[in-house]
Formats: structure tokens, C-alpha cells, sequence
């Protein structure tokens, strides 16, 4: 379809696809072309798309009332803290509409926290290189990616980097000015690359033992992707703040700030707001979305059916001399390339399954949490034949 000229900014950079409708884990296109969908919206619709059990509370709220300022209480906000602090160890909930502004309020949190218990100066984060935090001012100087941050200069001072999974960077980088620690325990953007669990547990006891926050960013990997309702559940570590948004709506905008009872009293009347966060509309459908993936078991699927999948692509991969490993945790794969990912993934797109790019070089796989078996199956029979044909034609 030839595309018009169009009034929007041009910040993203488009595949050529226009789709009009979603069921499930299938998406259709306005030429009426059916995708498998193996990226759910960037982790988004866990659920799949258009959930009924997520439309039943929705169609219910919408004849109810849309919004209320953050001035009056609201029911449904107490309802869905309840469900995230009965499930987490977090003692609270600040609820905003995107990842980069529930990033930017553990940001603040931690700052006003450290400030008013350790002293003005301690304002400084140690984030890592390849992480990905939001595109805020705040968040893209939290991000350790200067392709990220290019065109921005100045950015706000108060984040340094350490390499990731290197323990001995982050204690070099530990200063007076240091109040937490940020990070991604599977850094999603920069290539899917799990976190160690030796480097977890170490770096959760050096904060503790120099009174550091610890922040976990749990934009992409919360919310069942990755096995566990939350992926730092998978290290036995308990942050002091961490972050959700993504898969908490369903695709409704809904973000949270989540922190324990030594830091919630440092977010005191009128140091911090949202206009938008957390409405009735968008809360009602995080209420539906949570209660299903505890009833159903829902982050257990994802593990159970994301260990078959990697085993899958890797028995299947085997051999191809394209593919160096696929890695990842629960339904958050790679599939690390040895060519640039963006060829690749525009013929899967035109074999009519959709993934992503994760970096230049990283096919990333984001199917729903209840994508039935069989589309998987099939989706990952098409991601396996175009690598396979991209192989022989290279050997050829």
C-alpha cells in the first residue's frame, strides 16, 4: 500500500505494515493479510490481543466513570496496589501511564529518599551499558546506549555506568554521591541478556552493606514474561523500588512505581503527581489482567512454555551458521545473529509472523503468554526456515 504523506513526526522508524485488527496471537493487516504475532506490541499484550476477561471489566468501567483527578480517592487504584504489594515485596504503589515515567519516579524516589535520610549530595544512580530506562530526559541519561542519547546534550547529571554483570565496575563507580543502583535483570533493548545470578545476589548485598537503593526495571520483564510475576523473583533478591508497565494494562496506558516501607514515606503529599495515573479506566483493566495471571497460573505457562521454545529454536538452529545462540528467560528470547537482524526480520514479517529487533544483531521473540501451542509452533517454523534460507543462500 503506498503511504501518504502524513502530519505525524517521523520518530519511528515504521515497518511497512498497517494493521487493523488482533484476536488472540493473530493480527490482520489492512490488505487482509493474517500475521502470527510473535512481539505482542513490544511485551505489551501478554494476554493476547483484545482479552474478553480484560473487555468485561472495561466495558463495565466505561459505563461507570472514565476519570477522576488523583485528588479524590480511588476505589480502583487501593484494589490494584492491593493485588501488586500482596504478590511483591513492595509495601506501595505510585501508578503513572507509561515505563519511562514509572522509571522516572523511581528515579526521584530514590534521589528525595537518599537526600533526606543520607544527605544532599547523594543523588547519583549507577545504571549499565546496553540498558534501555525510557526517553524521558531523565530516562534516556539513565539509559547506557548513546545512540539513545544522541542529540540531547546536555543530559541531566546524576548517572554513571558500569558493565553489566561485573560486579568490580560497580564498586568503582561507588562514590559519596551514590544513592542506588538500576538495572534490567534481563536487559531486553540492548540484546536480551540475562542477568547473572551470582552478580544479583552480590550486587543486592553490596547495597546493602554501603546503603545503597536497589532499583529493578521491570518494564519489559514484569508482568509474567519472564516465568515469574516479576523477573527479579528468579534471583531471591528483594528490591527497594522497582517498575512495571508494559504487560500491566493489557494494552491499556498503565505504569507503576512499586517501592518497600523504608522508602514510600520519602513520596510525602504533593512530591510527585500524575495526571493521568492510574484512572479508573486504566486500572480496571490492570485489575483483569493481574487476577487472571495469578488465577490461571498464567507466569508458570510462560516458563514451562518458554523452556520448550528456546529448546525448540535451538534444536531446529542447530548448525545454522548464521545463528551464534539463543538465549533469554521464559517468553523474552533471542536469537543472536551474525548478520544485521533487520534483513531478516522483514522476510519473517512477509512470511507472515512478526518479531523484532533486539540491537542490531538480535531477532527478539515476545509471543503472548497464552499464545496456543500450535501458533507458536508454527511461528517458529517460519523464524527457522528464513534463517535456514538466508544460510544456504550465503554458503551458495
Amino acid at each position: 500500500m503506498v503511504q501518504q504523506a502524513s502530519s505525524l513526526f517521523p520518530t519511528y522508524a515504521r515497518f511497512p505494515i498497517t494493521l487493523v485488527k488482533g484476536e488472540g496471537s493473530r493480527l490482520w493487516d489492512d490488505q487482509g493479510k493474517e500475521y502470527i504475532d510473535l512481539m505482542a506490541g513490544l511485551a505489551v499484550t501478554n494476554l493476547g490481543h483484545a482479552p474478553e476477561v480484560v473487555k468485561e471489566k472495561l466495558v463495565a468501567q466505561l459505563d461507570q466513570l472514565w476519570h477522576v483527578s488523583n485528588l479524590f480517592h480511588i476505589p480502583n487504584q487501593e484494589k490494584l496496589a492491593k493485588l501488586l504489594t500482596d504478590n511483591s515485596c513492595a509495601d506501595a504503589v505510585f501508578f503513572c501511564s507509561t515505563g519511562a515515567e514509572a522509571n522516572e519516579a523511581a528515579i526521584k524516589l530514590a534521589r528525595r529518599y537518599s537526600q533526606k535520610v543520607l544527605g544532599e549530595n547523594r543523588y547519583e544512580i549507577i545504571t549499565f551499558h546496553q540498558s534501555f530506562h525510557g526517553r524521558t530526559l531523565a530516562t534516556l541519561t539513565a539509559t547506557g546506549q548513546e545512540k539513545v542519547q544522541e542529540g540531547f546534550h546536555p543530559l541531566p547529571e546524576g548517572f554513571v555506568y558500569a558493565d553489566y554483570n561485573d560486579l568490580a565496575s560497580v564498586e568503582k563507580l561507588i562514590s559519596e554521591r551514590t544513592c542506588a543502583v538500576m538495572l534490567e535483570m534481563v536487559q531486553a533493548e540492548g540484546g536480551v541478556i540475562p542477568a547473572d545470578p551470582a552478580f544479583v545476589k552480590a550486587l543486592a548485598e553490596l547495597c546493602k552493606e554501603r546503603g545503597l537503593l536497589l532499583i529493578v526495571d521491570e518494564i519489559q520483564t514484569g508482568m509474567g514474561r519472564t516465568g515469574k510475576l516479576f523477573a527479579y523473583e528468579h534471583y531471591g533478591i528483594e528490591p527497594d523500588i522497582f517498575t512495571l508497565a508494559k504487560g500491566l494494562g493489557s494494552g491499556f496506558p498503565i505504569g507503576a512505581m512499586l517501592g518497600n516501607a523504608k522508602v514510600a514515606p520519602a513520596f510525602s503529599a504533593g512530591s510527585h503527581g500524575s495526571t493521568f495515573g492510574g484512572t479508573p479506566i486504566a486500572t480496571a483493566a490492570a485489575i483483569a489482567t493481574v487476577e487472571y495471571m495469578l488465577n490461571e497460573k498464567i507466569p508458570q505457562r510462560a516458563a514451562e512454555l518458554g523452556e520448550w521454545t528456546v529448546n525448540t529454536l535451538r534444536e531446529k538452529l542447530a548448525g545454522n551458521p548464521l545463528v551464534e545462540e539463543v538465549r533469554g528467560e521464559g517468553l523474552l528470547i533471542g536469537i543472536v545473529c551474525k548478520q544485521p537482524a533487520a534483513e531478516l526480520i522483514a522476510e519473517i514479517h512477509e512470511a507472515g509472523v512478526l518479531v523484532v529487533s533486539a540491537g542490531p544483531q538480535v531477532v527478539r521473540l515476545l509471543p503472548s503468554l497464552v499464545i496456543p501451542k500450535e501458533d507458536l509452533q508454527k511461528g517458529l517454523d517460519v523464524v527457522c526456515d528464513v534463517l535456514a534460507r538466508k544460510a544456504s543462500a550465503l554458503v551458495q
